[in-house]
């Protein structure tokens, strides 16, 4: 909001005096075309580098004071490139600022580029190149490449050349799938991308055959339950099958995926596992160790971040309180 009003755009009353919005069912496309042009709306804010820094501080600030030890933030320098004067200055400014903030007590950040489906897969080469030229493995730095966008559109096939590029440079490998779209649409990302995390890939549990392939490649999922209730992927939170992808032995990275739409941070997907899919302090402690694993965070901040998941597991409720035991 401030910076529409800095900037003198008119935004939504969803995202001015409903926050957060209502979000219909994106399993009909016009709930769909109503998230993303909340989405658009939001983005069409960043007029600037000054903008994107403000982003990028604020992201990596709020998820440290919620307790993250590490934070991979996705980022399509498109739709940016106009203001700051193209594709390579637009990754850069968040690359610096990302290495700055984690420099100075943030959450160490580091960035997944990902191409839109919606646009020509040419374009996602040209973003895998750009995100080989600054692959890595720190905060500041590429650490993956993705695919995201409406799942119904283009030919996850077409894609695959962007994805070869990535990994040749080392990158993770980390598109969507499964989400508005069953688990045929899986088993075609697994096929064609050949990837190392997928953006929820939930449905992938109406398939047995395609959760077993999961489990034997090691595809780790990052599951997002608010979002999934928020745009109706699951009417309601204990039908989000977190527990059904853990117990087939799938490496589950918890996320909050948008929190400027859903409402809803990281911490709060921990109190959803907990207070509506019945998850013990040991079960949220293994979530949280598999999101540390699941990440491409460097080592030793993946030790320590497993060593405090242990310690917070040991510390238990405080004596003589009922209360449940805080989420740290």
């Amino acid at each position: 909001m401030e910076l529409a009003g800095a900037h003198g755009i008119r935004l939504p009353h969803a995202l001015t005096g409903e926050w957060p919005p209502q979000l219909a069912s994106v399993q009909d496309e016009r709930g769909w075309f109503r998230f993303q042009r909340l989405y658009d709306a939001a983005r069409a804010c960043v007029r600037g580098e000054a903008d994107m820094r403000r982003l990028v501080r604020e992201a990596s600030l709020d998820d440290a004071a919620e307790g993250s030890r590490w934070l991979e933030l996705q980022v399509d320098p498109t739709s940016y490139a106009p203001y700051v004067g193209g594709l390579t200055p637009a990754l850069e400014i968040v690359l610096d600022e990302a290495a700055a903030v984690s420099r100075e007590g943030g959450a160490p950040m580091g960035i997944m580029v990902a191409a839109s489906r919606i646009r020509h897969p040419l374009d996602a080469r040209t973003l895998a190149r750009l995100a080989a030229r600054y692959a890595g493995s720190g905060p500041g730095t590429v650490v993956g490449f993705g695919l995201s966008n409406d799942e119904r559109r283009g030919d996850t096939t077409e894609f695959a050349v962007a994805f070869d590029i990535a990994r040749k440079a080392g990158l993770a490998l980390m598109p969507h799938a499964g989400e508005l779209l069953g688990p045929t649409a899986v088993e075609e990302t697994l096929d064609a991308l050949r990837p190392n995390r997928i953006g929820h890939g939930v449905r992938s549990v109406e398939d047995p055959r395609v959760v077993e392939r999961l489990a034997n490649d090691g595809v780790a999922l990052e599951v997002c339950p608010g979002s999934n209730v928020a745009l109706g992927v699951y009417r309601e939170a204990d039908e989000v099958p977190v527990r059904t992808l853990l117990r087939a032995g799938i490496p589950i990275a918890l996320g909050a995926d948008d929190p400027l739409l859903f409402g809803s941070r990281l911490v709060d997907q921990y109190a959803l596992a907990r207070d509506e899919l019945g998850f013990s302090d040991q079960e949220l402690a293994e979530l949280a160790r598999g999101s540390i694993r699941a990440s491409y965070a460097p080592q030793d901040i993946k030790a320590a971040a497993l060593g405090d998941i242990d310690a917070w597991l040991a510390t238990g409720p405080p004596a003589g309180s009922d209360a449940p035991h805080p989420q740290g």
